[in-house]
């Protein structure tokens, strides 16, 4: 690829990644209002969490349309709208739902705001459906999951912010907080969210992204010939691995204001700053692994992949001083991160290891977290987002492998299994109901063993189809 196509290939990628940053935002947005609904309303903790279960629900449900227009109309829905056009779409589905908030508020209705999330979701479904396909295409194929990364770290920079701001929206600044809840201060938030996606998807339809891109590079015609996509086992245990892996990731962070309040003592205009630290600990891993994308030199490689994550860490510090939080309790989590880029290092480059190594020191996190009190648990807890940060691209580009022109029915497909974040956390919510909060962590020691199982599984499919990433995705993939 010349310097010039290099270029082209990036300008079509920024504009792209915006949508990943407005995933990224309400999602982590929505474990602020996860207590903030159980106190209003008056909620259990597995009532709660309808808060993730409608919005991560909508994943599932909007794939299903997805797939059932499709066959109504004997044509891939996004290949015939185009993909600019199917993301300006489920920007303006997103924005819809963020117009219901208004009268939510008003009206003091749970349900009415489990359904504008759930709208806002259902945008966000056909969003991913184009979206992560796409950023694999801008680019050589074998570098697809480092650029899968790269927009999952943009994703973690709202993360990062969202659940600052709309913490900030509902209890004012750090400095000035207080403890009374008005339901009636998410309006404003959210109305000006759904107006920034109605900007950006005027932004996409002028941008110059392809509008259908070459998104499977196959020179091998014995691969991605069966008739479907779910003939493929890597692609069915992956679905699986999606749905366990979204689960783990969202349930340890929508569980942690519980734990903290309920067992630590913590008010709730406190716990911010640490969900932010949850999800900002998913940038800095995100940012870690994605330093194959930007350079092929190994050398730069090497001392990128120290300056990245400390970097991002110190983005997450800067936000929350700008909150005026107290940046104290956090200084600390740099030695952490150095457990990160060993991780990262051992991996060298192959999703399936990386899987696997990340998957092992997840489960001992989670246990570290139920077995200790106090601060060490909420760190132990927190940094499962360092080793669920590059999952998302391990799992999805192992998947995918050797699909060929099935991988984009394979990504639907993928993308459904996003409910997983709902279904785990309400699961967790309701284990918890029974063992305490903390104790409940065994669901997501469960689901990071799938994960390790995953990873040691797929590598011998993969193999026995000639794929072998070591070796840079053989028969040229």
């Amino acid at each position: 690829m010349s310097q010039e196509q290099a270029q082209t290939k990036w300008a079509q990628f920024i504009p792209l990644v915006t949508v990943f940053f407005f995933w990224g935002f309400v999602a982590a947005s929505n474990d602020i209002l996860i207590p903030v609904f159980k106190k209003a309303f008056d909620l259990t903790q597995s009532q709660s969490q309808w808060v993730s279960l409608a919005f991560y629900i909508a994943y599932t449900v909007g794939a299903l349309i997805y797939n059932a227009i499709s066959v109504l109309i004997k044509q891939d829905i996004v290949n015939k709208l185009g993909y600019k056009n199917s993301l300006a779409l489920g920007l303006v589905i997103s924005a819809v739902g963020t117009l219901l908030f208004y009268p939510a508020a008003n009206l003091g209705s749970f349900p009415l705001m489990l359904s504008g999330l759930f709208i806002v979701a259902l945008g966000f479904s056909l969003q991913q459906t184009v979206a992560n396909p796409l950023a694999i295409a801008l680019g050589p194929i074998r570098t697809g999951s480092q650029r899968l990364t790269l927009a999952g770290g943009i994703n973690n920079f709202g993360t990062t912010i969202g659940p600052l701001v709309v913490s900030f929206a509902i209890f004012g600044s750090a400095a000035n907080a207080n403890s009374n809840i008005s339901i009636e201060s998410v309006k404003v938030p959210y109305l000006i969210l759904g107006v920034a996606f109605i900007a950006v998807a005027i932004f996409l339809k002028l941008s110059s992204l392809p509008d259908r891109p070459a998104l499977v590079e196959a020179d091998d015609k014995e691969l991605g010939t069966k008739g479907s996509a779910l003939k493929y086992p890597q692609l069915v245990l992956g679905m699986i691995a999606i749905f366990v892996y979204v689960g783990v990731e969202v349930s340890t962070a929508s569980n942690l204001p519980a734990y903290m309040e309920k067992d630590l003592g913590f008010a709730i205009q406190d716990i911010a700053p640490y969900i932010s630290l949850y999800w900002a600990s998913m940038m800095i891993g995100r940012w870690t692994g994605a330093v194959e994308a930007f350079t092929d030199n190994i050398t730069t490689q090497k001392v990128l992949r120290f300056i990245a994550p400390y970097l991002a860490f110190g983005i997450f510090l800067a936000v929350n001083a700008i909150a005026k939080h107290d940046l104290a309790p956090f200084y600390v989590y740099g030695l952490i991160i150095l457990v990160l880029i060993l991780a990262d290092m051992a991996s060298k480059g192959n999703p399936a290891r990386m899987l696997l190594i990340f998957s092992v020191i997840g489960i001992c996190a989670l246990l570290i977290g139920m077995f200790t009190t106090g601060m060490v648990s909420v760190y132990a807890i927190t940094s499962v987002g360092l080793f669920c940060s590059t999952l998302w691209p391990c799992i999805f580009t192992l998947a995918v492998s050797g699909l060929g022109k099935n991988t984009s029915q394979g990504s639907s497909f993928l993308i459904m299994m996003i409910m997983g974040g709902g279904i785990v956390s309400w699961l967790q919510g309701y284990v918890s109901e029974f063992t305490g909060i903390q104790y409940s962590y065994i669901v997501g020691v469960l689901c990071f063993a799938y994960l390790a199982f995953y990873a040691i599984r797929v590598s011998g499919i993969l193999k026995s189809q000639g794929i072998d990433f070591d070796r840079k995705i053989a028969g040229g993939h």
